[in-house]
């Protein structure tokens, strides 16, 4: 088994803050000790064999994350466990992890073949199982051809497969990747996130995968584990996260383009509960409205995906209850789609509709919500109201 797990791990950074003072206020300290808590709490099981993406934007703390576990970083406070061992004083080349970094971090000097053997010679592997091993992870890889060149001889797409067969070779309990897609064009991205996909079924190897992407994030792991702050706002699957997002801040991260989120007022009626906003009244389906009780003529913040938004021309299921009129600020063509950005009173939406669809900027089209699939948050706390816990 080659479990990992985090038992509520804090990482606090020791610094200063520039304090000001007057020319002749020399008794005065020119700062303070300041200290930033950048992880905090954070608590994981990892499986043996998952792949688990560790997402958020810059600054959150995942990459601070993966290097504790690497050991590249201590602790705070709190334990690592790896294989059922706690990791917390163990080096970094005794916690049998290997990392792939964003920079790829390949020895110039050295060509393929011994950038890749170079760990196991370290390590004082023989001769035979040096080669057999580099051959092996070569052919995974499809480098077997490239093995005498230097990396100046190569492209990015090709300096990201020997960086990772040095970390195969190895035949780690556990793969840390921290951002190691980033610097490769999109069009190589996508290939290579295919090629990391392929290459965990064949190893099996549990694999810590950092990245700001979302995209990237939604494609390859088993599960999510979204961070803001140092904190951990949710972890599950990634359609978990997509569908039935914890909070305001999930759902706007998750999902290309972002979910549009517009002020409402909860009213209510003899016959009906209603959300009111500046350009649109949308009634609420069977199974929702008691949740919105307490939140009677109070603001809240509703949530609807691009895709959720149609052109009434080409929808198939709506009622008048969901239909409003709204002008045609800007259109996107996308190839086998189209992005339109809406106004309607106050509100700016972004809907994702059908390449077949006529609109044209300036044009005022009705547009149909899918009411079945709207999310609404509560404006104090960012909680999704409709969220079905996990």
């Amino acid at each position: 088994m080659s479990e990992v797990v985090l038992k509520s791990i804090n990482k606090v950074f020791k610094g200063t803050q520039p304090l000001k003072r007057k020319w002749w206020e020399i008794w005065r300290p020119l700062s303070k000790p300041v200290d930033v808590h950048v992880v905090k709490d954070v608590g994981l099981d990892i499986k043996d064999g998952e792949f688990l993406v560790l997402v958020g934007p810059s600054g959150c703390g995942k990459t601070t994350t993966l290097r504790m576990i690497a050991g590249l970083e201590d602790i705070t406070s709190g334990e690592i466990v790896i294989d059922e061992k706690v990791v917390n004083d163990v080096s970094p080349k005794d916690r049998d992890i290997a990392m792939v970094f964003q920079n790829y971090a390949l020895y110039p000097h050295m060509n393929v073949y011994d950038n890749m053997a170079f760990g196991l010679r370290l390590r004082k592997f023989s001769t035979d199982e040096i080669e057999s091993r580099v051959q092996e992870a070569s052919t995974l890889l499809g480098i077997q051809n490239l093995l005498n060149r230097k990396p100046k001889e190569l492209s990015g797409g090709q300096k990201q497969r020997v960086a990772m067969g040095r970390a195969i070779v190895r035949r780690p309990k556990v793969f840390l990747m921290d951002e190691p897609l980033s610097n490769l064009d999109a069009k190589l991205r996508v290939q290579m996130r295919a090629e990391l996909q392929k290459l965990h079924r064949s190893l099996g190897v549990t694999t810590i995968y950092v990245t700001h992407d979302q995209t990237e994030a939604m494609t390859l792991g088993d599960r999510l584990v979204l961070m803001k702050d140092g904190v951990i706002q949710q972890i599950g699957p990634p359609l978990k996260l997509y569908q039935d997002p914890a909070n305001q801040f999930v759902a706007g991260f998750i999902g290309s383009p972002s979910m549009n989120f517009v002020p409402c007022k909860v009213k209510k009626t003899d016959e009906d509960i209603f959300l009111e906003s500046s350009g649109f009244t949308i009634r609420l389906p069977e199974g929702k409205k008691e949740k919105l009780g307490p939140f009677i003529d109070r603001e809240v913040v509703i949530g609807i995906r691009p895709e959720d938004l149609y052109d009434r021309m080409f929808a198939h299921d709506y009622t008048p209850e969901n239909i409003f009129t709204a002008k045609v600020d800007v259109v996107e063509p996308m190839g086998s789609e189209i992005y339109i950005y809406l106004s309607s009173g106050k509100d700016t939406l972004i809907a994702r509709m059908s390449a077949n669809t006529r609109a044209k900027v300036g044009d005022n089209i009705e547009a149909v919500i899918d009411i079945n699939k709207i999310h609404v948050f509560n404006p104090v706390t960012e909680e999704n109201l409709f969220h079905t816990g996990g």
